[in-house]
């Protein structure tokens, strides 16, 4: 009995690894998947391409002010704290930091102003005071922990910074010309004043947030305490005002209607981001014009 010879069959082999024979396909496309290219789903598995396809046509979650929702650890928060840390820790180890009003503090002279310390003299700290980091860095965990997830990274590095300059701005407008500040306080205030307006905006109850502002900001006033309520108070008001941009933003349809349908959620989105923007970039030029404006008054202030 003579049997005929079975004819070839083409072994099936994964399309991103050719030289790996892959019997397994994928659920969706059918194409052959290896065991690196496989990625279990609901019924089967899927390759690699079919499910960053998926992932694509997933819509973005997004946070209660339009950040994007990423989940897992404050990131921002974590980063900003980390870099204060490094900051004060180079005042002691590096040499030429050791004083740093001299370089990087906001030090208004009347011969030169020199803008970059609006920004780095909110990451630095008074070396003969410890718990002043210590506090400004607690406050920043506390809050940065509740309005980071709720606004996004981007939106709460920015209301950082830029709460950081307010700060700075009303130490250049309203204390000594020539008196040094150095601190994150007008930042972290910036954050209370955020977390305030947002509080108040979502219809919670903002009277303890309220309550511990006041308190703060009263012991500024205090004889001894060696802190800047300027600073404090630039810091409450910027921050107030970006979180008011942001949380009271409408999404707006044509005509300038507020959108009550269920339309393209894409599209809400980008009209409240460009809403958010502009508003952002009007805190951001105010405090530009106080800066030069400022800075302006400073030989008049000293003379």
């Amino acid at each position: 009995m003579s049997y005929g010879s079975v004819p070839d069959q083409q072994v099936p082999v994964c399309p991103r690894h050719p030289e790996r024979p892959s019997y397994v396909r994928c659920q969706r496309c059918g194409r052959p998947a290896c065991s690196e290219c496989q990625r279990p789903a609901a019924v089967g598995v899927q390759c690699v391409e079919c499910v960053r396809e998926s992932s694509k046509a997933m819509p973005t979650q997004r946070t209660a002010l339009g950040g994007v929702q990423r989940g897992g650890k404050p990131v921002v928060t974590y980063a900003l704290i980390g870099l204060c840390a490094l900051m004060f820790l180079g005042q002691y180890a590096a040499p030429g930091l050791t004083d740093a009003m001299l370089w990087a503090g906001l030090y208004a002279s009347p011969m030169a102003f020199e803008p970059w310390r609006m920004v780095t003299s909110t990451f630095l700290h008074s070396q003969g005071f410890l718990m002043h980091i210590a506090f400004n860095m607690y406050a920043l965990f506390i809050i940065g922990r509740v309005l980071e997830p709720m606004m996004g990274r981007l939106r709460f590095a920015i209301l950082y910074v830029l709460s950081g300059i307010g700060g700075s701005v009303a130490v250049l407008l309203l204390d000594h010309p020539l008196q040094g500040v150095v601190g994150a306080s007008g930042a972290v205030f910036g954050l209370f004043g955020a977390l305030l307006v947002i509080t108040r905006a979502r219809g919670g109850n903002f009277m303890p947030i309220l309550i511990l502002v006041g308190i703060n900001l009263v012991i500024g006033f205090i004889p001894g305490f060696n802190v800047s309520w300027q600073a404090h108070l630039g810091g409450l008001l910027t921050g107030g005002a970006l979180a008011a941009v942001m949380a009271y933003a409408p999404r707006l349809g044509s005509g300038g209607q507020q959108v009550h349908d269920a339309g393209s959620a894409a599209s809400r989105h980008a009209r409240r981001t460009l809403l958010q923007a502009v508003g952002i970039g009007v805190v951001a030029l105010v405090l530009v014009v106080l800066t030069v404006w400022g800075a302006s008054l400073v030989p008049q202030r000293v003379a």
